[in-house]
C-alpha cells in the first residue's frame, strides 16, 4: 500500500560558504552554517532561526552525505527543530560549481533528503515527510506530510 502525501511546505534556506575542514577517516568533512529561510505552505509557516548548520562528508566515491540541524520558529512562535539527512551526487564538473555557490540545472544532480520534525504538541506533531531538495545557493525543500496522528 503506498501513503497518501499531501503538501506541507516549501523550506527556503539560506547558506553561508562551505567550511571545509580536510580529510578524516570517514571522508572529506565540511560544514555549512545555516544563515536563515522561510518556510511556507498551507498548512506550515514559519521562519528559519539562524545558527544551525548543515554537516557534511564527501566519500571517496564522491557521493556527499549530510545532516542538517536547524530550527524554525512559526508565526505564533512555536519553534521546531529540523533534522535534515540526505546524499548528493553529481559530475565533478557540478560539484565543483555548486561548491562555489554557482547555480546549476537540478536534473544534473542526484539530492535526496528525508528531514523530521520535532516540536511541542501542535498541529505539525507527529510528521514525517519526503521531501525533493534543489541545490545550493541556498536550498529549496518541497515537503509533503504523512502524519502518524
Amino acid at each position: 500500500m503506498t501513503p497518501e502525501l499531501t503538501h506541507l511546505c516549501e523550506i527556503h534556506v539560506d547558506v553561508g560558504p562551505i567550511r571545509d575542514l580536510g580529510p578524516t577517516p570517514h571522508g572529506r568533512r565540511r560544514i555549512v552554517e545555516i544563515l536563515g529561510g522561510t518556510v511556507r505552505g498551507a498548512r506550515l509557516t514559519a521562519d528559519i532561526v539562524p545558527g544551525g548548520a548543515d554537516w557534511q562528508y564527501v566519500r571517496a566515491d564522491d557521493v556527499t552525505e549530510l545532516e542538517a540541524r536547524y530550527s524554525m520558529r512559526t508565526r505564533d512562535g512555536v519553534e521546531i527543530a529540523v533534522i535534515n539527512r540526505g546524499l548528493r551526487r553529481a559530475s565533478p564538473e557540478i560539484m565543483e560549481r555548486l561548491s562555489r555557490g554557482e547555480p546549476v540545472d537540478s536534473a544534473q544532480v542526484y539530492f535526496r533528503t528525508a528531514p523530521t520534525f520535532e516540536a511541542q504538541p501542535d498541529p505539525t506533531s507527529g510528521s514525517t515527510a519526503a521531501c525533493s531538495l534543489r541545490p545550493p545557493p541556498g536550498y529549496r525543500l518541497k515537503c509533503r506530510s504523512r502524519c502518524s496522528r
